[in-house]
């Protein structure tokens, strides 16, 4: 191995506000804690978080790094203390607290997952913000099951791209949400059996048309607003309604006799404060139940647009623009 430099390029948001915010800047390597491992950086996701992080919106957790970057594919360079599972120059993806926008970044090795066998590291780097949460709120908080309807709202984003083909992979049928008819078509390619483009239908009526009038088992939900009470009427009896954003506004005011009549289960989640150990558990399932699929090329991330790592705030243009499907990438090498 060679030696490693003293300093590396990141971008940092200079100030809250617009994508020109993004700045790149010289800083010094992370240095290691026991259990960790430094990731050269060969590309980063972009995910609404940063977004949200660069507009003041969301501040990083405790100890985490002030730069954006919630997942990162790379090579191991180096090992720090008890880590023990990779050696330098094995080629990992990672899930971050944060500092994923930069030449190197350092993880807890639980967090890492062995890059699949047939993907390319910008495809590589695609998965762990989508996955783990996906793998998290479909699976084990939604107990979606083979035969289940799951309802993704946002279906063409990073989460929904992704909540698709995972439901498709294990017997589910997807339904989805999405803001035009090429959103929609791209859904179906994916493997969604109804794609409702809300702009021009209600969802709660196509749901029930769709299901036979039985409504989703399942229901993924980043939109929040007016859709927290439309949820309660679109799902099915013993459903699950899972919320893990609020893109239009976090209250509601709602009827409950339909969660009380129907017996619906109404949870959600955040993933980036979680405990590393928490984190490591979903690694580990992804690894005994999705990474085989991954490397069969019966699931692989759809990538919408790829970026250096400098014109990061394109990237996030790109992705308040709202025409994307799928993942929005930066090449940092």
């Amino acid at each position: 191995m060679s030696e490693l430099p003293q300093e590396m390029t990141v971008i940092a948001i200079s100030q809250p506000g617009p994508p020109e915010m993004l700045k790149p800047e010289r800083r010094p390597l992370p240095l290691l804690q026991d259990g960790e491992i430094l990731i050269e950086v060969a590309a980063a996701g972009v995910n609404r978080p940063d977004v949200m992080q660069r507009q003041g919106l969301y501040p990083p957790p405790k100890g985490a790094s002030d730069l954006p970057g919630l997942e990162v594919s790379g090579r191991v360079v180096q090992t720090g203390g008890s880590a023990a599972r990779y050696r330098p120059g094995d080629m990992v993806t990672a899930l971050v607290p944060g500092g994923g926008y930069a030449e190197y970044v350092a993880v807890h090795e639980t967090n890492a997952l062995p890059v699949p066998t047939g993907l390319s590291l910008v495809e590589a780097a695609a998965l762990p913000e989508t996955f783990f949460t996906v793998w998290h709120n479909v699976f084990e908080r939604g107990g979606l099951k083979a035969g289940e309807y799951l309802l993704v709202h946002g279906g063409s984003s990073g989460i929904g791209t992704t909540a698709i083909q995972l439901g498709r992979a294990f017997g589910a049928k997807a339904i989805v949400t999405a803001g035009s008819a090429e959103k929609c078509a791209a859904c179906l390619d994916l493997g969604a059996v109804r794609a409702i483009d809300y702009h021009q239908e209600d969802f709660v009526e196509a749901v029930r048309e769709a299901t036979g009038d039985h409504g989703a088992d399942v229901i993924l939900d980043m939109v929040g607003g007016d859709y927290i009470e439309r949820n309660l009427k679109a799902a099915a009896p013993d459903g699950r309604i899972v919320q893990i954003a609020f893109q239009r506004g976090s209250t509601a005011t709602i009827d409950f006799r339909s969660l009380m009549l129907k017996r619906l289960t109404l949870t959600g989640s955040t993933l980036r404060p979680r405990p590393i150990a928490f984190k490591a558990g979903i690694a580990k399932a992804l690894e005994q139940h999705v990474w085989p699929r991954l490397a069969s090329g019966e699931i692989r991330p759809r990538i919408d647009a790829v970026f250096p790592l400098i014109e990061a705030w394109k990237a996030h243009r790109r992705m308040e623009e709202q025409g994307h499907i799928g993942k929005i990438m930066l090449k940092v090498r």
